[in-house]
């Protein structure tokens, strides 16, 4: 082993629990040790890691916050040599903060409070925390670390930038829990980089993993040198402990760059003064660590990471053990059948077949196919003499009127009855399987194929099901989800030779159309600017605004896009403005 002036740092990339106190505070005394373990001089944890993220209402209960309070109090005492940065709600009187802990020796040494406080997409931090106004460095025997949370180093001119050009940091430490949508990890690691190339110092970026409610974190972790080049990087969509030595002596002369410096002289810093607490860490002899860079996945690859980790975190958290759902033979359902036997594995998963007299041939034997192929139960259950009884007791009220959606929808609910009838049995999770295109226009039945406690592909468009579907079959190397699946002609199979595009434009057009209207907020105009059928696009605009209500009602679902139906994008149910 050899003397060594590098600091080594390690961040702890974790799946929390919201409201799981004892079991996350179990979580960061572990890696605690395995940090200490791997003689590390620091570790950080992320954002808001002892409480969960994103912690809601229940930030406004006392006794939440002095609870979670006293398991900060009781980690910090267990802290030693080596320097705790855990992520914490403070609060006084008057103030709630989103918070970062200091902890080295038994006690906390410093406080840092998150200065900027998102409120759009999916955040509401204004809703709950008062913003901080002071930046903190730690000085660690002239090694100065910066300290940030989350918002704060993606917003020029913040308290990272006043950390190295005013208290004059080598390493910006961000903890975050920065929820996953797709191309989200390139998007990260480009700000990062630009950061730590602007500022001259080494920025390490610690975020969340795991599912809660409909946001999933992706980790995904990085640590970046001053030249733009990873030094580290953590697992996508899994736990990890992420370790680097930061060469100090190597950094000095990225701080006297020209760019650098001219930087630092036209920075005007917009706070009052900067914390600066000081320590000591123990000087070791250590071999060195070969720190990892992991690649940006390909898109598929991290949409199916999400939505697995998403379904796995949600039944598992909420205490589920078991899900069911309908399989009709189509290729969504065929798609949450993998998903959630990838999540939850074979045991775990039963596949109901609920088939009418419209139902293909083709549609039963391609479910049956795909249970084998995953060795899942399947139970076989036809409504056909249900449904004739449902007709039957309506006779007299409908007598003289043409059959219509009334009697497709009345098939769904059947459906979703008896799936409820399953899961209030058997303890079952009912998963719904309808996608992102099909819930957008209300190409759904409210308490049939909607019925479910979660709906894994709601933020999913048609055209990626499929690329989902063709990515997993790679990936097994032979046809999990039967050819036959993918090559059919999309179809409810609520009446005779009924398609999708009867009632749709094509998913190819479709898809686009929507990507356009509810994720990019664009007009009619702008729409139809880009090539689309005018008369189409007025439809398209038209059923995803009336649509609202049975959306509102629907299961959670995972958010993958930029802007999710859900905790993301809201609207009223009562709206009399149509786009123009």
């Amino acid at each position: 082993m050899a003397q060594t002036d590098d600091n080594r740092i390690a961040l702890a990339q974790l799946n929390a629990v919201v409201g799981d106190l004892q079991g996350n505070q179990k979580q960061v005394l572990d890696f605690m040790e395995k940090a200490k373990n791997q003689e590390c001089d620091l570790i950080a944890f992320p954002e808001l890691y002892i409480c969960g993220y994103p912690p809601e209402d229940l930030v406004y209960r006392k006794r939440f916050l002095a609870d979670q309070k006293e398991i900060l109090s009781e980690i910090a005492q267990q802290t030693d040599d080596m320097i705790t940065v855990l992520g914490f709600i403070d609060y006084d009187d008057e103030n709630v903060y989103n918070a970062a802990a200091v902890m080295q020796k038994g006690s906390i040494i410093a406080t840092y409070h998150k200065i900027n406080l998102p409120n759009y997409s999916v955040f509401d931090e204004e809703r709950y925390f008062t913003a901080g106004a002071r930046p903190l460095v730690l000085d660690i025997e002239g090694f100065r670390i910066g300290i940030s949370i989350c918002e704060d180093i993606w917003v020029a001119g913040s308290a990272p930038e006043a950390e190295a050009f005013a208290g004059g940091a080598h390493l910006l430490l961000n903890i975050s829990a920065s929820p996953y949508y797709k191309h989200k990890g390139q998007e990260r690691l480009d700000l990062m980089r630009s950061r730590a190339e602007y500022t001259g110092t080494v920025v390490a970026y610690n975020n969340l993993v795991g599912g809660q409610d409909e946001l999933v974190f992706d980790g995904q972790s990085i640590i970046v040198h001053p030249d733009g080049s990873v030094m580290a990087s953590g697992k996508p969509f899994e736990q990890d402990l992420i370790l680097c030595d930061i060469p100090k002596s190597e950094l000095k002369p990225f701080r006297h760059q020209e760019r650098v410096l001219r930087a630092a002289n036209s920075f005007i810093n917009p706070y009052s003064g900067i914390q600066t607490a000081h320590l000591t860490v123990p000087s070791k002899e250590r071999n060195p660590i070969e720190s990892i860079q992991r690649p940006v996945q390909e898109l598929e690859a991290e949409i199916y990471q999400a939505l697995v980790l998403g379904l796995r975190d949600y039944v598992h958290k909420n205490g589920f053990e078991k899900i069911t759902l309908g399989l009709s033979g189509g290729v969504d359902s065929a798609l949450v059948t993998i998903l959630a036997h990838d999540a939850l594995g074979a045991e775990n998963v039963i596949a109901v077949s609920m088939p009418s007299q419209y139902s293909s041939t083709g549609s039963i034997t391609d479910s049956e196919q795909l249970t084998r192929n995953l060795d899942i139960r399947f139970i076989k259950l036809p409504i056909k003499e249900i449904f004739m009884s449902y007709l039957e007791q309506l006779q007299s009220y409908f007598q003289g009127l043409a059959s219509d959606i009334t009697e497709e929808n009345l098939q769904a609910r059947i459906r979703g009855t008896l799936l409820m009838a399953f899961s209030n049995k058997f303890g079952w999770l009912v998963l719904a399987t309808g996608n992102k295109s099909e819930v957008s226009v209300g190409y759904s039945t409210i308490y049939g194929d909607m019925v479910g406690g979660f709906s894994p592909l709601k933020d999913v468009y048609k055209m990626m099901v499929y690329r989902l579907c063709r990515y997993r079959n790679r990936i097994a190397g032979y046809d999990i989800v039967p050819e036959a699946i993918l090559t059919k002609a999309p179809s409810a199979e609520l009446r005779p030779d009924q398609k999708d595009e009867d009632s749709l434009p094509p998913y190819e057009m479709l898809d686009k159309i929507l990507e356009s209207y509810v994720e990019q907020e664009q007009s009619v105009d702008e729409i139809v600017e880009q090539g689309f059928d005018r008369e189409i696009v007025q439809k398209v605009a038209r059923l995803v605004d009336v649509n609202e209500y049975k959306r509102r009602q629907a299961a959670p679902g995972i958010k993958i896009t930029p802007r999710a139906f859900g905790k993301d994008r809201r609207m009223p149910i009562t709206n009399h403005y149509r786009a123009k």
